[in-house]
């Protein structure tokens, strides 16, 4: 079974920093795309960073240069490197897992930027 564990959220101000975390168990990631996506309040999910099969790295436009993916293979694990928060980065974040014609999702881990 796989399972997807989003943690490191919180509560920051405009301008702070952020690290999210997901582990994964039950696969690994070759041949996945892996990555981040978030849902903030009113809107549609939208994706923000992803690893993809290929290992092309795809940014969010309004993520580019302040929110970096990573990932650790040993440890089955995809971080997100959230800097210079902005308000409008408020959302839930969620990690998925696209593998072999299935997809795989986290509960989420919200993130709250304040003004």
């Amino acid at each position: 079974q796989v399972r997807l564990v989003e943690s490191g959220g919180g509560l920051v101000q405009a301008g702070g920093s952020l690290r999210l975390s997901c582990a994964v168990s039950g696969s690994d990631f070759s041949g996945a795309n892996m990555g981040w996506y978030r849902r903030a309040p009113g809107k549609r999910r939208e994706s923000v960073a992803i690893f993809t099969s290929g290992d092309i790295i795809d940014y969010a436009d309004s993520v580019k240069g302040r929110f970096t993916i990573s990932r650790d293979n040993a440890k089955n694990t995809v971080y997100l490197q959230m800097n210079s928060l902005k308000p409008e980065d408020t959302a839930l974040y969620y990690c998925n897992l696209k593998k072999s014609f299935n997809d795989y999702w986290g509960r989420g881990t919200q993130v709250t930027v304040s003004s």
